[in-house]
């Protein structure tokens, strides 16, 4: 009985220490891999402490991606599929229980700021877009998509408008010797090449396109921000506003700092100001 017993204990051992070791071994390989692959082997937004996502927005907005320099160098900006991915997961992680679009950008891509301004207006849960320095353009129809919108005092804020403007090289190019062979298949196929001239026609048809895109952009905003689209209409003339006149304008809902978007949290989630943390 005793030998059996010397003999089956170290095979429960092991049995018991294998499985352990091989986990602790996996962690251990795991946490290495990330490290030197660059990679974040987390999922999670939070650290177990933070309870408010900031989702950046900074740059230049655009679809899918990354956008380069003319040195090959990679630029600060905002790719709408990561923003809503970002945003999917904090809806989904346990621990976050708001969304600060922290925003810094000058705009891009309608497209891209309208569906992450759709994405933050179908969260179930309180979110703030704080306007740091310039939330314009693109970044401004993002911003209309949260619960409220609160912006520095010296913040830049509106730019309602769309713009197709491109620099014309053709006479440039006339000076050089080059000749631009025009070879398409339909009427207007290269009416943005910047190596031609723009024609009246093309110029109405530009325009045209401009207007449709234009009166989309007010009708979003007076819709976001619960405005009047004639007065949205009004301020939609491209240019921008200090902090102070787009409150006046009720283009924004409070002028403050980020001590002002964690008061806003610990209001709205009912919890002590300290508690609000963000995952920064």
């Amino acid at each position: 009985m005793k030998t059996a017993l010397k003999i089956i204990v170290p095979i429960l051992l092991v049995a018991i220490l294998l499985p352990i070791i091989f986990y602790i071994g996996l962690i251990l390989f795991g946490d290495w891999h990330d490290e030197w692959s660059g990679y974040n082997g987390s999922a999670y937004i939070g650290d177990g402490y933070c309870n408010i996502a900031v989702l950046p927005v900074e740059g230049e907005i655009h679809t899918y991606g990354v956008i380069y320099d003319d040195f090959g160098n990679e630029l600060t900006s905002t790719n709408m599929s990561d923003a809503v991915s970002f945003l999917s997961r904090a809806e989904a992680e346990p621990g976050i229980l708001g969304v600060m679009a922290l925003i810094d950008s000058s705009g891009g891509s309608a497209v891209a700021g309208e569906a992450i301004a759709n994405e933050l207006k179908k969260s179930v849960m309180p979110n703030v877009a704080f306007i740091a320095e310039s939330g314009n353009s693109a970044a401004y129809l993002i911003a209309t998509g949260a619960d409220t919108i609160i912006a520095s005092p010296f913040s830049d804020v509106g730019g309602i408008g769309v713009t197709m403007s491109y620099l014309n090289y053709s006479r440039q190019n006339q000076e050089q010797g080059i000749d631009y062979v025009e070879l398409t298949s339909a009427k207007f196929k290269d009416y943005t090449s910047s190596d031609k001239p723009l024609t009246d026609e093309e110029r109405t048809l530009l325009e045209r396109d401009l207007s449709v895109w234009h009166d989309e952009f007010v009708n979003q905003v007076a819709q976001n921000r619960s405005l009047p689209v004639q007065d949205v209409a009004k301020l939609a003339d491209g240019s921008s506003l200090p902090g102070k006149l787009a409150l006046e304008n009720k283009l924004i809902d409070q002028l403050g700092n980020k001590e002002t978007v964690r008061a806003w949290f610990a209001q709205k989630l009912n919890i002590a100001t300290e508690d609000i943390v963000f995952c920064e």
